[in-house]
């Protein structure tokens, strides 16, 4: 231990210090209370480390207890400092008296023994030992380093990383509290690697703090009656102070405190199962009137493992969300849908009103636990009809709505060939080809039919837990794609949907808005935009797609996110692209929707054509800025 350099006396600031505002006791006090774990945290980091753990928290906590001045009225004046917390003058009183303390209390003629006048009469715990909880290697490592430097040099290094001073405050600071050598101490002070991230850690935080008992043997032979009373240091509860103020954490309980609702949502027996029937006499059709399905529905121990991850997946849990969805715990206890067998993993699907969440463990071992979280909030009807159970060689398998009435697959680039039915045992379909598991080429796009009375709909796996609904139709207007018209129009455009894998896609409607007779009898090409909607809202992702005459499939030509074009609040859209004819001319092609009654070309392409369609002639690689106007003369960019 290096030698002190602090005046061991309780005596005044230094006759040249600055003078500043007196500060009351009822001021003073309300800084300690606002401030108390700050405070303690900066008394621990003062103190000697050869203290041991355990009396350095009940020292630290002494010494900002007895840190008020003794009576009512107001208190000397302080010297010239910093201000402290955000300009608080009581603040830096109280800062300024714990600091005088610790260097007190840490001189080279005292020592805090078992009966110093430092440790106060609160806190005092029997029959426990406290000490904070541990820290990793960097924490033990600065550790050893401040145990090496004096009493003012750590006193530096504290108030430094936890107060963030400049070096001319922390000279006045340390003038103020008797420190008569305060250029060494900073010296000495920055010989420590600057690592004051580390100071915030629970290694030295003396207000959350682990508990053990003392010597049980020792205290038999004392007493024959054992008196503990224990105490789980609080920052804010270990001091009871007239006056009262708020700490950082307000009103709320401790972070280790047991919380009712966080324990019901981690027990098997409390989660929600709903009647088999209770759809039927339900005013609404969503996923909170799903029944509890599965043969392993009553397997307590898987449920309880399923309910865990949850709260607290480990590092080899594979954790999957869909954009914008929060991974934490529920709230309360889930509804439980789903808990089986899904070919080689155990399956539990739970849902909290918001999320759907899913859980996957190995059939065999313990090795490659998933847990995956997808938006819901807001489904209902169409939108929760089905939910992914698994995938597994290219397949997908779904558990259905209990309103299902038939299940069928269908390729959507053959509008005109027929679904074909699927199997469906107790709600769980049998595999089907998935989309967005298929690697290479886009030759086919395999969708979910399902049927229920309100009519029959196509959903496809986008690589998440809820299929996206796929409608047809001008926005605003839309209908389901299962129609002839609707099939129609996705068939050309269907492997398009590979762009909004994982999106978090709630719903995406494709709306053929313009045939176009092209020049040089090129014969006629097919306008159509693609809107992919999101659970969160934003994301949203608008494709222009133009198939010319013969083709099999579309070829996007322009795109925006975010944006109200092809819409149901903007039910209009305008894209271009350059088109080479047979005769080798290469032309700007331009479409708008029904509406528009007027496109205008500038730029590399300079033109002006009535109607929603331009085509004119342009050089290769041109490239040119289309604005349109509409029939009510309102303005629509062009998608680029």
């Amino acid at each position: 231990m290096q030698p002190q350099d602090v005046d061991q006396r309780h005596a005044p600031a230094p006759a040249d210090a600055a003078v500043g505002p007196a500060v009351d006791v009822a001021r003073a006090e309300a800084a300690l209370v606002e401030h108390y774990p700050r405070l303690v945290r900066l008394a621990y980091l003062m103190l000697p480390s050869d203290l041991g753990r355990g009396r350095r928290v009940l020292a630290a906590h002494g010494l900002v207890q007895r840190a008020l001045p003794r009576g009512r009225g107001r208190t000397a004046v302080i010297p010239a400092q910093s201000p402290g917390r955000d300009g608080d003058a009581g603040y830096a009183f109280v800062r300024l008296r714990v600091l005088r303390a610790a260097l007190e209390a840490t001189g080279p003629r005292k020592r805090l023994t078992r009966r110093s006048h430092l440790l106060p009469l609160l806190p005092r715990v029997w029959g426990l030992r406290l000490f904070p909880r541990s820290g990793g290697a960097d924490e033990l490592a600065l550790e050893k380093r401040l145990s090496d430097l004096s009493g003012p040099a750590r006193a530096v290094y504290a108030l430094r990383g936890l107060e963030h001073l400049s070096d001319a405050d922390l000279r006045g600071i340390l003038k103020a509290a008797g420190v008569t050598r305060a250029e060494s101490a900073l010296t000495e002070a920055n010989g420590v690697p600057a690592q004051h991230r580390l100071l915030s850690s629970p290694e030295f935080d003396p207000c959350w703090l682990q508990a053990r008992p003392t010597d049980l043997a020792r205290r038999r032979r004392r007493t024959r009656s054992v008196l503990a009373a224990g105490a789980l240091a609080v920052c804010g509860a270990l001091v009871a102070l007239p006056g009262g103020g708020w700490g950082p954490d307000g009103a709320a309980a401790p972070p280790y405190a047991r919380n009712p609702a966080a324990e019901a949502a981690l027990d098997p027996g409390r989660l929600t199962r709903v009647a088999p029937a209770a759809w039927r006499s339900a005013a609404r059709t969503d996923f909170s009137v799903w029944p509890a399905r599965g043969p392993l529905t009553g397997d307590t121990a898987l449920l309880r493992r399923a309910l865990a991850v949850w709260a607290r997946p480990g590092p080899a849990v594979r954790v999957s969300a869909t954009p914008g969805t929060q991974t934490g715990g529920p709230a309360g206890p889930p509804q439980l849908l789903f808990a089986g067998e899904v070919d080689a993993s155990r399956v539990v699907l739970l849902y909290d009103g918001l999320r759907v969440t899913r859980y996957a463990e190995p059939r065999d071992g313990t090795a490659g636990v998933a847990l995956d979280f997808a938006r819901v909030d807001g489904a209902s009807g169409a939108e929760a009809v089905a939910l992914v159970l698994g995938r597994a060689d290219g397949n997908v398998r779904y558990l259905t709505a209990p309103w299902v009435t038939r299940a069928a697959e269908r390729d959507l680039m053959k509008p005109d060939a027929p679904a074909t039915d699927l199997a469906v045992t107790g709600g769980v379909t049998a595999p089907l080809a998935s989309p967005a598991l298929r690697p290479g080429g886009c030759t086919s796009w395999n969708v979910l039919q399902l049927t229920d009375a309100s009519g029959t709909r196509l959903a496809t796996d986008l690589g998440e837990l809820v299929p996206a609904r796929l409608t047809a139709g001008r926005p605003g207007a839309a209908g389901e794609a299962t129609s002839a018209g609707g099939l129609r129009a996705w068939a050309p455009f269907a492997c398009s949907l590979a762009a909004e894998r994982s999106a978090g896609v709630r719903s995406v409607n494709a709306w053929a808005y313009a045939d176009q007779p092209l020049p040089d009898a090129g014969g006629t090409g097919t306008w159509a935009c693609t809107r992919a909607e999101t659970w969160r809202g934003a994301g949203t992702a608008v494709l222009a797609q133009f198939r010319m005459p013969g083709g099999s499939v579309g070829a996007v030509v322009a795109r925006g996110t975010d944006g109200p074009a092809c819409g149901p609040r903007d039910p209009h859209v305008l894209a271009g692209v350059l088109w080479k004819s047979r005769t080798g001319s290469w032309y700007l092609l331009a479409a708008g929707g029904p509406d528009t009654a007027a496109v205008r070309a500038s730029g590399g392409v300079t033109a002006v054509g009535r109607g929603p369609l331009l085509a004119v002639r342009a050089g290769r690689g041109a490239r040119a800025v289309l604005e349109g106007t509409l029939a009510d003369g309102r303005k629509v960019s062009g998608l680029r």
